[in-house]
């Protein structure tokens, strides 16, 4: 039988999709609701701010921030080749590479909270 790497893909795809469309309006409507002063004050600025600078909750939004891009990215990349585009390496390359870049920019800024 022929392995595949098709779960190393459609795992994170499938976990992902389903982190961001539960968690992420979520977290989205916190964060603005505390960056603009109109949350509760459980949900306050500061108490968000102390909540990312724990190890465990850098660990949780990383995971959110990877699983949603690599999820976008494997999206765009079946959008590509419906549209036509064939090259499926290159367009495979070119967002599996974009979605690691954003998560380690997400990792850099959030290791300096």
């Amino acid at each position: 039988m022929a392995r595949s790497n098709k779960p190393i893909v459609w795992g994170p795809f499938a976990a992902g999709g389903t982190l961001t469309a539960f968690l992420s309006p979520a977290l989205i409507l916190l964060t603005l609701l505390a960056a603009l002063g109109h949350a509760p004050d459980l949900f306050a600025y500061d108490r968000l701010h102390a909540l990312a600078g724990h190890w465990l909750a850098r660990l949780a939004l990383a995971g959110v921030v990877f699983l949603s891009l690599w999820s976008a990215a494997h999206r765009l990349r079946i959008t590509c080749y419906d549209l036509g585009v064939r090259a499926d390496t290159l367009v495979a390359s070119v967002v599996y590479v974009v979605a690691l870049a954003g998560t380690g920019g997400a990792v850099l800024y959030l290791a300096r909270i």
